[in-house]
C-alpha cells in the first residue's frame, strides 16, 4: 500500500517535471500496476486523477488506446472513464461509451445530449441501455442511431421511447419492422406501428411475428361465436336501452358520468351502446372488449375517451365473472391503465375503427342490430 502511495507521488511529479516521452511511459505503468493491484476506491480515485492529467498530454491514438483498456477493466477510475467517454474523438470515447460499465446512466444520458452521432451511435451498441438513456438516443439521435437502439436487444424502452420511434418509422421500412419484431413492444403500441406501416412491411412482421398480429387481428374482427355474453337474442328491453342511449346521445348529454352511472348499476346493454356511440364501434366490439378475459382493449378504448381510472374500474367490474377482482389483479390494471396515453390511445382506437367495416363483411349476423340510428 505505502508503496502504491509513493509510486503516485512520482507520477505526480512526471506530470509536472518529465518530458513527453517520461509521461508516455509513466502513463502505461500507472496503467499496468492499476490493473494488476487491488486498491482502495480512495486510492482508485487517486488513480485516476493522475492517470488523467497523463492523458492530457500524450496524442490521441495513445488516448485510444488507453480507453481501450479501461473500457474493459471492471474496476476502472469512474473520473478517468468519464474524462474518455466525454472526449471529441470518437476513437477515444467510442470503446468507452459502448464497453464500460463504470458509466452510470445520468453520464450516458448527459454525454447523449451534448456529444456527436458517432457518440451517441457507440452508446446505442452497448450490452445494456436503461429507458432514460434511450429515450435521448431516439428524440436526438440520427436514422443511424434509432435503426441501431431499436435493434438492440439489450436495450430497454419507456412507451415515449417506442412512440417516437413509431412516429420515426413512417417512410422508414427497416426501423418499421425493427420495431415490429421487438418482443417487449406494448401490444396497444405494436398496434400502432402496424396501423401505420406498408403493406411490405406488415407482411414481414406477420411472418416473423405471426403470434402478435393474430391477437390484433382477433381483438377487432373475431367478434362472432367467441363472445361470452351473458344475454341471449336481443331483447325487449334491449332495444328500449338503445332507444333511451340514442337519444340520449343525440342530444348531447352521453358523457363518461352517464357510462359511469350503467356501469354501476350493471347495465351492460346501456354501456355497451353508450360506448358504441361514444367511440364509432359496433356494439359486439365493445361487449368483446368489456367480456374478454384480456381487458387491454377496455383500458385503451377509456383512455382514448380520456375517461378516469374511477369509470374505467367501474366497467373492469361490470366485465368481470361474478363482477370480482383480485386486489392485485386490479393494482396491475391500474398501473398499466396509468402508462397508456391519450394520444397513442387515439391512435389504437382509429386503428378499430378502421377494421369495423372489414369485421362486419366478414362477419356472420350478431344478436344486435346496427347501433347507430338516425
Amino acid at each position: 500500500m505505502n508503496h502504491a502511495k509513493s509510486f503516485l507521488r512520482d507520477l505526480d511529479d512526471a506530470v509536472s517535471r518529465g518530458t513527453a516521452d517520461s509521461r508516455t511511459r509513466a502513463l502505461w505503468h500507472a496503467t499496468d500496476l492499476l490493473i494488476a493491484g487491488r486498491y482502495s476506491d480512495d486510492e482508485i480515485w487517486t488513480f485516476g486523477e493522475v492517470i488523467g492529467l497523463l492523458a492530457d498530454a500524450i496524442e490521441v491514438a495513445a488516448r485510444a488506446q488507453l480507453a481501450r483498456r479501461m473500457a474493459r477493466f471492471d474496476n476502472a477510475p469512474v473520473n478517468i472513464i468519464h474524462k474518455l467517454a466525454f472526449d471529441d474523438s470518437i476513437d477515444v470515447a467510442g470503446p468507452v461509451l459502448q464497453e464500460s460499465e463504470r458509466l452510470e446512466a445520468y453520464a450516458l444520458v448527459a454525454n447523449a445530449c451534448t456529444k456527436s452521432q458517432t457518440h451517441l451511435l457507440a452508446i446505442s451498441k452497448r450490452k445494456s441501455i436503461e429507458e432514460t438513456v434511450t429515450d435521448v438516443l431516439v428524440t436526438r439521435g440520427n436514422q443511424e442511431v434509432v435503426n441501431s437502439v431499436a435493434s438492440n436487444n439489450g436495450a430497454r424502452f419507456s412507451d415515449f421511447g417506442f412512440l417516437h420511434m413509431i412516429k420515426r418509422a413512417e417512410g422508414d421500412s427497416i426501423l418499421a419492422e425493427q420495431i415490429g419484431l421487438r418482443k417487449d413492444i406494448p401490444r396497444h403500441l405494436f398496434q400502432q406501428l402496424i396501423a401505420k406501416a406498408s403493406d411490405d412491411v406488415k407482411k414481414r412482421i406477420e411472418r416473423e411475428r405471426p403470434e402478435m398480429v393474430e391477437q390484433i387481428q382477433t381483438s377487432v374482427t373475431d367478434v362472432t361465436g367467441a363472445l361470452h355474453s351473458k344475454f341471449g337474442p336481443a331483447s325487449r328491453s334491449y332495444f328500449v336501452a338503445k332507444r333511451l342511449v340514442t337519444t340520449q346521445h343525440q342530444h348531447g348529454n352521453l358523457n363518461e358520468n352517464s357510462i359511469f352511472d350503467y356501469a354501476r348499476s350493471h347495465k351492460l346493454d346501456e354501456v355497451t351502446i353508450g360506448l358504441s356511440l361514444l367511440c364509432s364501434l359496433p356494439g359486439d366490439v365493445i361487449e368483446r372488449a368489456l367480456l374478454d378475459k384480456n381487458r387491454e382493449m377496455i383500458l385503451v378504448l377509456t383512455k382514448a375517451l380520456d375517461f378516469s381510472w374511477a369509470t374505467t374500474m367501474a366497467l373492469l367490474f361490470l366485465g368481470a365473472k361474478d363482477h370480482r377482482i383480485t386486489a392485485q389483479e386490479l393494482r396491475d390494471l391500474e398501473s398499466e391503465f396509468g402508462r397508456l396515453n391519450v394520444e397513442t390511445s387515439r391512435s389504437v382506437l382509429k386503428l378499430y375503427q378502421s377494421r369495423k367495416t372489414a369485421a362486419g363483411a366478414d362477419s356472420a349476423p350478431t344478436r344486435q342490430p346496427p347501433l347507430h340510428v338516425h
